[in-house]
């Protein structure tokens, strides 16, 4: 199984501290399951802030994994409600709701600038980046990224990768083990 997250996310971990925690709700009079799988970095686009994670496990597991359905980032429109997962500082699988509040937006945050992303209302906050922007149908239609604030705290704008650019360069990445580009 694999998962994907933003490169920023990983990039400064070690390969024998990459761990992926899944937690299942369990029912009403259940205490939630938590299970703890070690994880290895398959590839990552550092120009898109992406990652791949192949997630090892063995034996029988205590939580089910069920990958989430995908979107389309093309067809977004402004006003259209969207959820955003994540952990916002350490608040384990925090969601938030908001509106798509403009689209093709350029992060200059790294080396180079990320461009299309999706902006949102929904609350992003350190600890969300590498989780899910959901619709309202619950496919996933960007992966969170940053925050971007006048002031340097977490009131601001938050951005997500278009989950139809994470799609090109995670079918990449699994092929190739990495994403390439032409150059000049």
């Amino acid at each position: 199984m694999h998962v994907v997250t933003n490169y920023h996310v990983v990039r400064e971990i070690g390969p024998q501290d990459l761990q992926v925690v899944f937690l299942d709700g369990g029912k009403d009079d259940d205490l939630p399951k938590r299970e703890v799988l070690k994880g290895e970095v398959v590839g990552t686009d550092p120009f898109t802030d992406t990652a791949v994670i192949r997630v090892f496990s063995s034996g029988k597991r205590l939580v089910p994994m069920h990958p989430l359905p995908l979107g389309e980032s093309a067809a977004l429109e402004v006003g259209q409600s969207v959820y955003a997962i994540g952990n916002p500082f350490g608040l384990d699988h925090s969601m938030s709701k908001g509106i798509i509040s403009g689209k093709s937006r350029t992060l200059d945050i790294g080396e180079r600038p990320i461009q299309g992303c999706i902006q949102t209302d929904a609350s992003i906050n350190p600890g969300n980046s590498g989780g899910p922007l959901l619709d309202a149908a619950g496919r996933v239609i960007g992966v969170n990224t940053a925050i971007l604030t006048a002031s340097g705290t977490s009131a601001g704008v938050g951005l997500a990768i278009p989950v139809d650019t994470v799609k090109r360069n995670v079918e990449l990445i699994l092929k190739q083990g990495f994403v390439s580009r032409g150059s000049w």
